[in-house]
């Protein structure tokens, strides 16, 4: 079971953790941590919490002991950077302006910001709604698939996650979340991710991925016949990239079976992956994408579920009808968000820097047994840790080791999986900060694979 409890991020309530805190914790951060615990319910990957924070701006992170950590987490809202002036001036003015718009009513700055989202997305996807988080706009999508098709099963994947609802966590695919929580949405089919490294279906054996796992999601599909969705997040956020031919195969199997194609990229669109939209590095338009955390600039919850215009077919339910549906703070802080990732370039830069940070994480691997495998699109990138190449057993403990000696050192990630380090830098990082980053988990795997090879001597 903690195995299966490590697949969102790293666990709050591990040994090393306990460890990290004694030695880099004082007094007064303690003092804090422990009336945090005393108020909030506790729960796994929140409470009781790492550590306390004071301060962020641009990459930073600091802490009330006023340490600085490079934020490569930042839980995906910081595409612009914490603390983003124009962000704020936008929010600052709006609140001056219009701070809140009540229902039955619209207001200029959300409407600006609709049709500005209508306009960056491709294709058909010319209709919005809005909501406060990323979950909301999720089950908005579930929704909005039922009454299109007249049908309620859907097909998402198995570890990936679509927030914490029991509607999320019903197409989630996620033990942690799923576990133990009683009867969940009926007809959510999962299948396999497209997880080349460890794919099921052998694919390795067979000289690389031969997109057998799209097929059986179309295998799923002919069986079942009546499904409403398939809804998946384009790339997994441990990262898995599936190959543009993955959902090429399955977009034109929803075609044929009537089945719409839902994509969630809460956590990476908007320049993240190098495009605007995740699923532009895929050669195919979804029939709805849901799009959230680094919306609202990370300053304000804001998500948008941006579907094609012939979904328009609701007039007489409730999809969402949310009370912030159409905040103008939220509104005006997201239309900053996009006017400075279109200004600045952020999405050349993320996948120019990308590109040579792949390539520096590939001479890493070359260098360190311990690295499995690499992979990354745009400023997404991940380095699978294992025991041995050969049997790819997860290197789980050595993995939070790196984790917590680059914590050490000013550098902040997350881990996934139990043994992958995820790293989401915001797109405002300059080369040589994102090399002085790669530098410091360079020397904690190097540490920590002496280590490993010290214990192992000793036995």
């Amino acid at each position: 079971m903690d195995k299966l409890q490590r697949s969102e991020g790293d666990i709050n309530i591990s040994v090393r953790r306990k460890a990290w805190q004694e030695k880099h914790i004082n007094a007064e951060s303690r003092s804090l941590l422990e009336e945090d615990a005393r108020y909030f319910l506790k729960q796994s990957l929140s409470t009781p919490c790492l550590n306390t924070m004071r301060a962020c701006e641009g990459i930073y992170l600091e802490d009330l002991q006023g340490r600085r950590y490079m934020d490569f987490h930042g839980n995906n809202v910081h595409q612009v950077g914490f603390a983003n002036p124009d962000v704020i001036a936008a929010v600052k003015q709006q609140l001056d302006e219009l701070p809140f718009c009540t229902r039955r009513y619209t207001n200029r700055v959300a409407v600006d910001l609709a049709k500005k989202l209508t306009e960056i997305a491709p294709g058909n996807l010319n209709k919005v709604l809005l909501c406060p988080g990323g979950t909301g706009a999720i089950g908005i999508a579930l929704k909005l698939a039922r009454v299109a098709t007249g049908r309620h099963k859907t097909v998402s994947m198995w570890d990936s996650f679509h927030g914490a609802s029991l509607d999320a966590i019903s197409i989630g695919g996620e033990a942690i979340f799923r576990q133990n929580v009683g009867p969940l949405l009926p007809g959510t089919e999962h299948a396999p991710p497209p997880d080349e490294y460890r794919c099921i279906f052998g694919c390795g054996s067979r000289g690389g991925c031969d997109l057998t796992c799209a097929k059986y999601v179309e295998y799923i599909l002919e069986k079942e016949g009546d499904v409403a969705a398939v809804i998946s997040e384009p790339i997994r956020s441990t990262p898995y990239i599936p190959k543009p031919e993955y959902w090429q195969h399955i977009r034109r199997a929803c075609d044929r079976h009537g089945t719409l194609l839902i994509f969630d990229e809460i956590p990476h669109a908007m320049g993240r992956t190098g495009k605007m939209f995740t699923f532009e590095n895929f050669g195919v338009v979804p029939d709805i994408v849901v799009i959230g955390k680094g919306l609202g600039g990370g300053i304000f919850p804001l998500a948008a579920l941006i579907a094609s215009e012939d979904l328009d077919v609701a007039a007489d339910q409730a999809l969402g009808h949310y009370t912030h549906e159409k905040s103008p703070v939220g509104c005006a802080a997201a239309l900053a968000t996009l006017e400075y990732i279109e200004k600045h370039r952020l999405a050349d830069h993320a996948r120019n820097l990308g590109q040579k940070a792949l390539s520096r994480l590939k001479e890493m691997m070359n260098r360190h047994p311990l690295i499995g495998d690499v992979r990354g699109i745009g400023l997404f990138l991940g380095i699978e840790l294992v025991k041995d190449r050969s049997s790819r057993e997860k290197a789980i403990d050595e993995a939070e080791a790196v984790m917590y000696a680059a914590l050490t050192r000013g550098l902040s990630f997350k881990l996934t999986m139990g043994n992958i380090l995820t790293l989401t830098p915001p797109l405002t990082i300059t080369g040589e900060e994102l090399d002085r980053a790669l530098d410091i988990i360079d020397k904690c795997i190097a540490e920590v694979e002496k280590n490993t090879k010290s214990i192992h001597a000793k036995h």
